[in-house]
């Protein structure tokens, strides 16, 4: 084991003062934010499950080996497609957080009673901090401290896009009393953004709690900064303390373009005591997933992390086809035995691009999130053309016969207003190639991009390929090679077409070894046929039972889904999936004080289900 990269962090964190604080990217001293997609934030792109347009996998209804046993629909004939987002749960209550959908204005958590789990029944709503809400990662446990006795919930803050007033960090709650719930701390965090202080902190993508001893410990994502992992003590909840900030970039990054994307970045998060040694399973997206050390909080220590394979293995087993894996490592879970660990990789896009320049030399593109997506209907030929930054609409020329794409360089301005401008120009599409310094040169970064054409991500020496420069003496570092041509000029001709890929998946990981032993799927997700028109057919979260070896797992528009694993690997042995379809979120393994097992999950679209895995 060793230290690995962190911040000073001995700073009191109290509850937050209203105003606007930045939000950079990494290095936020040389480029500002542009949308690159470096945060769980960013990551959340849903379609709604329940609509007359939308299919679903068994129109009726249909189930195997699960029990529906009750649930809640929070919003009967006023339904708000998306906006239930986790559940969590303790003694009578379950606890679910409140997304930004359909509109962005105020989240928070919604307690239910399900003392009678057949008849779930809404006792309150604790709202967040105007202009905020809440997703990923809400939790209540039990604390036993000098300073506090009873439950505790901790859900985390992000703010809604142009929103002044939102907060971010952590709020913790007393839910002893879950019908009278008291905020003890609203916004408690990390107040300082590579090194300049502010007066709200930093965006907290997911958060999660701990007991060691007598003290109390809870882990931020935080979305701003590379030292992503932020820990506070809360062994006086009221007064959190930021004891360290740590990142771990370097420890999991692998090559450029062994993963479909070069996006790495903490995403989720448990903690656990495994043979007397707290450890930390982080999920760091195309990172993949890490092991830290966390028993003493203010130095946390790296212990392992696990590569993804240099091919994807479901489309290998499933279609015969070598493609890098997408990566997106998004949540995980220890077993029971602490033998495994079960991990699931959320990909919301079931195509990528397979690109051509007209001299046949391949190249690697993403694409971006909010434009239209290149697949089995859409495609992006033809000409090309470099307009430059493309910031300010009056330098760009005019899209023409010889050219309709636009081949934009990165940096200045963000995405959108780049794509944008090139589109007000009349360009059909649009290739974005990278800047130098960081994250940047051959990195291949995600967009986030709204705009009406086709816009995807290539690495800088790519976006030199199709201006026709020469890469002799071609260097990216800190500054690098200079732009290769003019604004104006034109380049080569290219051909971006889809190939199907498939939606995202679940792992097996041996803990000791780190090595991936086993995927499931759900079949249509692997299918072309169920690319659209079914909701969206990726995993989302998983849930190991502490006493067998089942997970549950939530897959979004493929409903409820329960695996066995074990050496051989995983199998699927449970689903269920509603009438009229489901769109699962959250899910939770739950002792009831009636004696019974139930697992929790939260549909985005309507609210509770409480199901019991029946073999």
């Amino acid at each position: 084991m060793r230290a690995i990269r962190a911040g000073a962090a001995f700073v009191a964190v109290a509850a937050l003062a209203l105003g606007a604080g930045p939000a950079f990217a990494h290095d936020d001293t040389v480029y500002a934010d542009d949308g690159y997609i470096d945060s769980g934030k960013e990551t959340h792109n849903h379609d709604a499950q329940h609509g007359v347009d939308t299919g679903h996998l068994w129109p009726e209804g249909t189930s195997a080996n699960v029990t529906k046993i009750g649930n809640l629909d929070l919003f009967a004939d006023a339904e708000q497609p998306g906006r239930i987002a986790d559940v969590s749960a303790y003694g009578d209550y379950a606890y679910l957080t409140a997304f930004y959908e359909p509109e962005c204005d105020r989240g928070g958590v919604y307690v239910v009673d399900i003392s009678t789990p057949a008849e779930p029944e809404l006792v309150t709503m604790i709202p967040s901090h105007r202009g905020t809400y809440s997703g990923e990662g809400s939790q209540v446990i039990h604390l036993e401290t000098e300073y506090f006795s009873g439950e505790v919930l901790a859900y985390q803050n992000e703010i809604c896009p142009g929103d002044t007033k939102g907060v971010g960090g952590v709020t913790l709650v007393d839910v002893t009393d879950p019908a009278h719930p008291k905020k003890l701390v609203e916004g408690a965090g990390d107040f300082s953004n590579n090194g300049k202080a502010q007066t709200k902190a930093n965006e907290t993508h997911s958060a999660r709690m701990w007991t060691d001893g007598d003290k109390a410990y809870v882990v931020l994502v935080d979305d701003l900064e590379e030292t992503d992992v932020d820990i506070l003590d809360i062994t006086n909840p009221s007064k959190p303390v930021l004891v360290s900030e740590t990142g771990l970039d370097d420890e999991t990054k692998q090559d450029l373009g062994s993963v479909h994307g070069d996006s790495v970045f903490f995403h989720d998060v448990v903690v656990k005591e495994i043979d007397g040694v707290q450890t930390m399973l982080v999920s760091y997206w195309d990172g993949g997933y890490a092991k830290l050390d966390v028993d003493d909080p203010a130095n946390p220590l790296f212990i392992e992390d696990t590569d993804f394979e240099a091919v994807d293995p479901v489309r290998l087993e499933v279609a015969g086809q070598s493609v890098t894996p997408e990566g997106n490592g998004h949540q995980a879970e220890f077993t029971n035995d602490d033998e495994y660990f079960i991990a699931t990789d959320e990909d919301f896009n079931p195509y990528r691009v397979t690109a051509t320049m007209e001299d046949s030399t391949e190249f690697t593109a993403i694409q971006g999130s909010d434009v239209p997506q290149i697949d089995e209907n859409t495609s992006l030929a033809g000409g090309t053309r470099f307009v430059g930054l493309a910031c300010d609409a009056a330098t760009i020329p005019q899209a023409d016969p010889n050219a309709s794409i636009a081949v934009i360089e990165r940096g200045v301005c963000d995405f959108t207003v780049k794509v944008q401008n090139v589109e007000a120009k009349g360009y059909a599409g649009a290739i974005v190639f990278n800047r130098t310094g960081t994250d940047g040169c051959d990195a291949l970064v995600s967009m986030l991009v709204e705009a009406n054409i086709p816009a995807v991500f290539v690495s800088r020496t790519d976006g030199f390929r199709i201006l026709n420069a020469s890469l002799d003496g071609y260097t990216c570092g800190a500054t690098g090679t200079a732009v290769p041509t003019a604004a104006g000029a034109y380049g080569q001709d290219v051909d971006i077409k889809a190939v199907f890929d498939g939606w995202g998946y679940v792992h097996l990981y041996d803990n000791e070894s780190m090595q991936d032993v086993d995927q499931y799927y759900v079949p249509e997700s692997q299918d072309p046929a169920y690319a659209s028109g079914y909701g969206d057919l990726s995993v989302h979260e998983v849930a190991t039972d502490p006493d067998t070896n089942l997970a549950y797992i939530s897959y979004y528009g493929a409903g409820f889904r329960v695996v066995s694993y074990g050496p051989d690997g995983l199998e699927e042995v449970g689903h269920y999936i509603d009438a009229g379809g489901n769109n699962f979120w959250g899910v939770e393994v739950h002792q009831h004080p009636n004696g019974q097992k139930y697992v929790l999950a939260s549909d985005r679209d309507s609210g509770l289900y409480i199901f019991q895995y029946t073999p």
